[in-house]
């Protein structure tokens, strides 16, 4: 509730809710879905609401009184000299793919340097965990590329990018057949369009004019190679290093001239609502990113 309270004083002092997320770093619907879960924690309304701007009502000026207060005590106890700056929790989000495939290194890494830091790994789908950033509730996450425009607010640092191909049971692939013919008469194992990956192959299929036969749909990659190694069909799946080798029944078909990708970074709050361990922690994961 700590930042809840800390954005809630933001918006008494400048009057809006876009007004306070320019000052410390939200988007003024970060700002208000903050209001929101700060009110129903409380079980009363703190605003007027009135046009843009955000009046305080009776309650939520005796709440300011409270909250002031206990941000000063919190505040006091991060005074303790020397050890607040080696100590404390980074809260981190990662899809499954880059847990395996970089946190593990990363994470390692970074408790030699900075063994008081704790670091709370949160699981999640990219859309699900960029919209846990924007709010405050992330101080970063690894997350796939979105295929639009980030906050301006938020840093992204690209980390790796992912080249897809046509996975296909060797049997399917027999006879060099290629890898439109295959998409276009095989049953199709779809990463699931709901995931930025899914909207990236979905994109590609349109944009190749490849019709497909969806038989199952779902976002677990390591899911979906296992579906196609039991011959259920063929799948467009990136090429990540957290699969590790492909099973003997399967083929990896490149896609040739129309190749596409999956660009995973990091995406990181502003720098001046980030505690600055939070750099330290990136450029872990952009070294275990790039061997």
């Amino acid at each position: 509730m700590l930042s809840e309270l800390k954005t809630f004083i933001a918006v008494s002092q400048y009057g809006t809710f876009s007004g306070a997320g320019a000052r410390i770093g939200l988007t003024q619907s970060a700002v208000s879905a903050q209001m929101q879960r700060l009110e129903q924690e409380l079980g009363f309304p703190l605003f007027d609401r009135t046009g843009r701007s955000a009046t305080l009502n009776e309650a939520g000026r005796e709440t300011l009184a409270l909250a002031e207060e206990m941000m000063t005590l919190y505040a006091r106890l991060s005074e303790r000299s020397g050890a607040a700056a080696e100590s404390g929790m980074l809260r981190v989000g990662a899809i499954a793919s880059a847990q395996v495939a970089l946190l593990a290194d990363a994470l390692a890494r970074f408790r030699v340097d900075r063994p008081g830091w704790r670091i709370r790994v949160v699981p999640g789908v990219s859309l699900a965990l960029l919209g846990q950033v924007d709010a405050g509730e992330l101080d970063l996450a690894v997350i796939i590329k979105p295929p639009f425009a980030l906050p301006s607010e938020l840093e992204w640092r690209t980390l790796v990018a992912e080249p897809f191909v046509l996975l296909a049971p060797k049997k399917l692939a027999r006879g060099g057949r290629p890898w439109r013919e295959l998409l276009r008469s095989e049953p199709f194992i779809r990463y699931d369009r709901a995931s930025f990956g899914g909207r990236l192959v979905d994109r590609f299929l349109r944009r190749a004019r490849v019709g497909v036969r969806d038989a199952v749909e779902l976002d677990e990659l390591q899911a979906i190679v296992q579906l196609v190694a039991r011959g259920m069909g063929v799948a467009l799946i990136p090429n990540t290093a957290s699969l590790g080798k492909w099973p003997a029944s399967v083929v990896a078909l490149e896609l040739g001239d129309a190749t596409f990708e999956r660009e995973i970074g990091l995406v990181l709050r502003p720098r001046h609502s980030r505690p600055v361990v939070a750099d330290a922690l990136a450029e872990c994961i952009a070294s275990a990113a790039h061997g």
